[in-house]
Protein backbone atom coordinates (compact mmCIF):
# COMPACT_ATOMS: atom_id res chain seq x y z
CA UNK A 1 0.00 0.00 0.00
CA UNK A 2 1.34 3.26 -1.22
CA UNK A 3 0.14 5.89 1.17
CA UNK A 4 2.58 9.50 0.12
CA UNK A 5 4.92 11.04 2.19
CA UNK A 6 2.25 12.87 4.26
CA UNK A 7 0.52 10.05 5.60
CA UNK A 8 4.17 8.63 5.59
CA UNK A 9 5.32 11.22 8.07
CA UNK A 10 2.25 10.71 10.09
CA UNK A 11 2.18 7.30 10.63
CA UNK A 12 5.97 7.64 11.85
CA UNK A 13 4.82 10.52 14.18
CA UNK A 14 2.12 8.24 15.76
CA UNK A 15 4.76 5.72 16.34
CA UNK A 16 7.49 7.72 17.39
CA UNK A 17 5.83 9.76 20.27
CA UNK A 18 4.67 6.43 21.27
CA UNK A 19 0.82 6.61 20.48
CA UNK A 20 0.78 3.38 18.45
CA UNK A 21 3.36 0.57 18.20
CA UNK A 22 3.02 0.62 14.59
CA UNK A 23 1.89 1.10 11.24
CA UNK A 24 -0.62 -1.38 11.59
CA UNK A 25 -2.38 0.10 14.38
CA UNK A 26 -2.24 3.93 13.14
CA UNK A 27 -4.05 2.61 9.95
CA UNK A 28 -7.01 0.30 11.64
CA UNK A 29 -7.67 3.49 13.98
CA UNK A 30 -7.90 5.27 10.72
CA UNK A 31 -10.08 3.13 9.06
CA UNK A 32 -12.26 2.74 12.17
CA UNK A 33 -12.78 6.65 12.25
CA UNK A 34 -14.00 6.08 9.12
CA UNK A 35 -16.28 3.38 9.31
CA UNK A 36 -18.10 5.44 11.97
CA UNK A 37 -18.04 8.57 10.46
CA UNK A 38 -20.04 6.80 7.14
CA UNK A 39 -21.76 4.61 9.35
CA UNK A 40 -23.15 8.00 10.89
CA UNK A 41 -23.55 9.43 7.83
CA UNK A 42 -25.90 6.81 6.39
CA UNK A 43 -28.23 7.17 9.82
CA UNK A 44 -28.25 11.02 8.54
CA UNK A 45 -28.80 10.87 5.22
CA UNK A 46 -31.55 7.69 5.93
CA UNK A 47 -33.38 10.40 8.84
CA UNK A 48 -33.59 12.90 5.95
CA UNK A 49 -34.99 10.69 3.61
CA UNK A 50 -37.72 9.94 5.89
CA UNK A 51 -38.38 13.44 6.67
CA UNK A 52 -39.14 13.89 3.18
CA UNK A 53 -40.82 11.01 2.75
CA UNK A 54 -42.78 12.16 6.18
CA UNK A 55 -44.97 15.09 3.53
CA UNK A 56 -45.49 18.58 4.94
CA UNK A 57 -46.24 18.84 8.69
CA UNK A 58 -48.69 22.08 9.60
CA UNK A 59 -47.37 24.93 11.12
CA UNK A 60 -48.32 27.69 12.89
CA UNK A 61 -45.83 30.75 14.24
CA UNK A 62 -49.12 32.13 16.76
CA UNK A 63 -49.52 28.41 17.73
CA UNK A 64 -46.07 27.21 18.76
CA UNK A 65 -45.91 30.40 20.99
CA UNK A 66 -48.86 29.81 22.81
CA UNK A 67 -47.85 26.27 23.75
CA UNK A 68 -44.40 27.83 24.50
CA UNK A 69 -46.25 30.09 26.87
CA UNK A 70 -48.47 28.03 28.22
CA UNK A 71 -45.17 25.84 28.76
CA UNK A 72 -43.93 28.35 31.07
CA UNK A 73 -47.08 29.94 32.95
CA UNK A 74 -46.88 32.75 30.89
Amino acid sequence: MTLGDHFDGFIAHQIEIGRYSSASEVVRAGLRVLEDKESKLNVLRQMLTDGEQSGKADYSYATLMDELDAENNI
